[in-house]
């Protein structure tokens, strides 16, 4: 049965196409910077990669490019033989704890759960949509980035808020990057053959969260009620002090909507360099010695570490720290530097390992007192397995 699975960021979108059950990968490939300067797709097939240089003004463009890709690769003759889409959707809200068969209700909820994930869900529709339209035929299915988070206790999902915020309008943590951290989990119990860990699992792409997990199970986790918390991200602020809007609100007259867009497409990396929201280009002008791009990484490079620490003391100490997605995964300079940030914890980074790591790759010393690995996540098998499980 081949299976395709869909991973739409806020500017990216991930896909993979399975021969399922067998999880072999048939095609793989990239679309980045959808809506960006500069944007690109990549293509894996049979031991070949092959980058073409493109427009990308949205999703949907990048999905009917994806489409025709599939036939051009003859990956398939008739877009039929595909049977199932799936979908990795970031909210879920309180309504999803696992993954569904999407049908209109399902849709309507992810509409209304667009505002707690504005530079998500929304995408997502656009993904969902074309699909149904291309393969009619395919079973489509979400799997949601909330759902591994359902386990964090209420003492840690609340905000010291109305406890009547809560009860009548769900406001609570809710966390993302739900697949990736339970891929992670997975994978590093496996590599240590060890299932009762203490890990903090970092996600470091364009969006960014870190997770606490004891016994494969989430203890907490650095986004929040929407994307829009924990560490600072691409284009995201991350935590804020919130009294901030309304003084914004008074001071420049804007309304609420437009702070809105200020802070999830205007902040974080984009905001302090004034260079770009992909790390790439802030790692280049930092390189050329602008001094906000300096001051971005600086403040990146703490806010991290500030979570790792957190959660170090939550866990009562920690066996591992993973580090993955785009930076985690690509850059050397920004691990060690994390690391390094926490010494004091006994963390002592192997400069060879670390500047070399390829796949699943060890990058601490003998004597560090906790290990740290880079694992590159598979949110997409995750995505297929759940697809699959619908679909056969």
């Amino acid at each position: 049965m081949k299976i395709l699975s869909v991973n739409a960021g806020s500017s990216s979108l991930k896909f993979q196409a399975y021969e399922m059950p067998e999880e072999k990968v048939l095609i793989s490939g990239t679309f980045e910077r959808i809506g960006i300067d500069g944007s690109f797709y990549t293509i894996k097939i049979n031991g070949e990669k092959i980058e073409k240089s493109i427009e990308l003004k949205d999703h949907a463009g990048a999905v009917k490019i994806l489409a025709e890709e599939l036939i051009n690769y003859k990956v398939v003759k008739d877009l039929n033989e595909i049977e199932g889409v799936g979908h990795r959707v970031v909210h879920g809200g309180d309504k999803f704890s696992h993954s569904v068969v999407i049908n209109e209700n399902v849709k309507d909820e992810i509409k209304r759960l667009s505002a707690l994930a504005p530079l998500h869900n929304p995408a997502h529709i656009v993904g969902i949509e074309a699909f149904e339209s291309i393969i009619p035929n395919a079973t489509q299915v979400a799997v949601f980035d909330t759902a591994f988070h359902q386990t964090i206790k209420e003492d840690r999902f609340l905000y010291p808020v109305p406890y009547d915020w809560y009860t009548d309008y769900a406001v609570r943590k809710y966390g993302a990057h739900g697949t990736s951290h339970k891929y992670i989990t997975e994978r590093i119990s496996q590599i240590l053959n060890d299932e009762h860990l203490k890990i903090i699992s970092c996600h470091i792409g364009n969006g960014g969260s870190i997770s606490a997990i004891k016994d494969m199970k989430c203890v907490d986790t650095s986004m929040g009620f929407t994307p829009n918390a924990g560490i600072m991200m691409g284009s995201r602020t991350g935590d804020i002090d919130a009294t901030i809007l309304p003084y914004i609100v008074k001071q420049t007259g804007r309304n609420i909507d437009s702070i809105e867009k200020s802070l999830n497409k205007e902040s974080g990396l984009l905001g302090i360099s004034g260079v770009s929201s992909d790390y790439r280009d802030i790692e280049a002008s930092r390189l050329s010695g602008n001094e906000r791009s300096i001051l971005a990484r600086n403040m990146y490079i703490e806010r991290i570490a500030d979570y790792i620490a957190k959660y170090y003391v939550e866990l009562e100490g920690c066996d591992v720290i993973v580090f993955t997605a785009g930076v985690g995964e690509n850059n050397a300079n920004i691990r060690k530097d994390i690391l390094n940030k926490l010494k004091v914890f006994g963390i002592e980074v192997d400069d060879e390992l670390n500047e070399n790591a390829k796949g699943d790759a060890l990058i601490t010393s003998k004597n560090s007192k906790i290990k740290a690995y880079v694992i590159p996540t598979d949110e997409e098998v995750m995505i297929a397995r759940d697809t699959y499980n619908f679909s056969k």
